[in-house]
């Protein structure tokens, strides 16, 4: 449980380092991100104790900005987004960014002083997607790192990079959560999924339940 915490903490790195500019290198920008989230956290740590639901604030405020939340999201839907109407899909992404924030802030209840190390910055000239590795190294020797790739794409207009999926041990987040809610949608449509989102997004943050 605490190794499946861990992977959904790492996506915080990928949440939080959209490219200030078209030319920033998004090896660089993961590294400056990860340390920056870190170091708020730990500067709030009393006062989170005290109130684990403040996670959810500052996921809101620090990551949720440079989230790809519809690009993910639409992924997630395949072609369930495309048959919705544009009501349904503003719930939906509605829905799906709370879900976020809600699963990210209960997975970083669990950080305590793990360290990482990002992978060495490589040229993305000529890119638009390219895969960002990180291990997250745990205090216990005798526990193998954690390997993480993050799935950045560059927005082909503004020239933006951001990521959008995370594989963990070979497996994406996108094709997990669409194995995951196949069900729902085939059964009842984006609408139940959308309710099924704004349930778990009510729920509050809980450290002892992911121990």
């Amino acid at each position: 449980m605490l190794k499946k915490a861990l992977v959904i903490v790492a996506f915080f790195f990928m949440s939080s380092v959209m490219a200030a500019d078209g030319t920033t290198n998004p090896y660089k920008q993961m590294q400056v991100a990860a340390d920056q989230l870190f170091k708020t956290f730990d500067a709030k740590q009393a006062d989170i104790k005290r109130n684990p639901d403040l996670l959810k604030d500052l996921v809101r405020q620090d990551l949720l900005p440079y989230v790809q939340t519809k690009y993910a999201g639409a992924l997630i839907l395949g072609n369930y987004y495309r048959d919705a109407t544009e009501a349904q899909r503003d719930a939906y992404f509605a829905a799906f960014e709370d879900y976020l924030v809600q699963a990210f802030a209960q997975a970083l209840s669990l950080y305590d002083g793990q360290s990482y190390q990002v992978e060495a910055e490589k040229s993305v000239d000529g890119k638009s997607i390219v895969s960002i590795r990180i291990l997250l190294i745990s205090a216990d020797k005798n526990q193998q790192p954690i390997r993480l790739d993050f799935q950045w794409r560059k927005n082909t207009r503004s020239g933006e990079w951001k990521a959008y999926d995370m594989i963990a041990e070979g497996v994406s987040m996108i094709t997990t959560k669409q194995n995951e809610w196949a069900t729902t949608l085939r059964q009842n449509g984006i609408d139940a999924l959308t309710k099924q989102l704004q349930q778990l997004a009510s729920q509050p943050v809980k450290p002892e339940q992911t121990k």
